[in-house]
């Protein structure tokens, strides 16, 4: 299965990616000479990261109709100072204290089986080439 995305340039330093019925935009910020107007691509790759552990998490309680309404994650960020590299990601599930106690453990477990999670896990190998 393949998933096309058509990646353009709006203006300044924005970018967007096309991709079934939907856009991304991204944009940098002003300290890197962008407008702000949109998150910058590392900080929306980062974000699915959490979102996609999210997803998880929403699915197996909505399964089990525990109610989600004060159930949300925390995603931490570490970086290094002197490189521009990612040392850690940690994400906390804040669960309300009536949660059922029996399902703590496997909530983290589902949490763990992100798509976006095992892709870094197991990273793919990025091609990038020139077509005329």
């Amino acid at each position: 299965m393949e998933t096309k995305f058509d990646i353009t340039f709006p203006g300044h330093k924005k970018v967007d990616a096309h991709f079934h019925d939907f856009k991304i935009s991204a944009d940098q910020p002003v300290s890197s000479g962008g407008d702000n107007t949109a998150p910058s691509a590392f900080e929306l790759f980062l974000a699915s990261i959490g979102m996609c552990a999210g997803f998880h998490v929403l699915t197996f309680c909505q399964s089990r109709s525990i109610p989600t309404d004060n159930i949300s994650l925390t995603q931490t960020v570490v970086r290094n100072d002197k490189m521009p590299v990612v040392e850690k990601v940690t994400i906390d599930i804040n669960l309300p204290p009536d949660f059922p106690e029996q399902y703590k453990t496997e909530v983290v477990r589902v949490a763990q089986s992100c798509s976006v999670k095992k892709f870094l896990d197991a990273p793919p190998k990025i091609q990038i080439g020139i077509k005329i």
